[in-house]
């Protein structure tokens, strides 16, 4: 059974930056292609970036792209999403989760694994 446990999110004015961290243990989805999901008030779960098992190629939604950085350490077993220049239409519960199936890192149907969320709040 994988384990998902987020950290790193908090409450920042615009402009700021926040590091979130994955922590996966157990199964063998721990190490392998992940995703960053959000879901804001009153709003559907959105995917935000996805990263493959070996870290070589990442995928971003157009609305954090250029802003957000999705990276992995292997060794420790821990997904990354390095937020920069924040938004106040980034505040929401940010998900990792562990991609089980084939098909698009954007579809959360494809993503087995999920963690309790974090959540980010970004002020004027």
């Amino acid at each position: 059974q994988v384990q998902l446990v987020e950290s790193g999110g908090g409450l920042v004015q615009a402009g700021d930056s926040l590091r979130l961290s994955c922590a996966a243990s157990g199964g063998t989805f721990s190490n392998g292609p992940m995703g960053w999901f959000r879901q804001a008030p009153g709003k559907e779960r959105e995917f935000v970036a996805g990263i493959t098992w070996s870290g070589d190629f990442t995928y971003y939604s157009d609305s954090v792209k250029g802003r957000f950085t999705i990276s992995r350490d292997s060794a420790k077993n821990t997904v990354y999403l390095q937020m920069n220049t924040l938004k106040p239409e980034d505040t929401a519960v940010y998900y990792c989760a562990a991609k089980s199936h084939a098909g698009t890192y954007w579809n959360e149907e494809n993503y087995e694994y999920w963690g309790q969320g974090t959540q980010v709040s970004v002020t004027v």
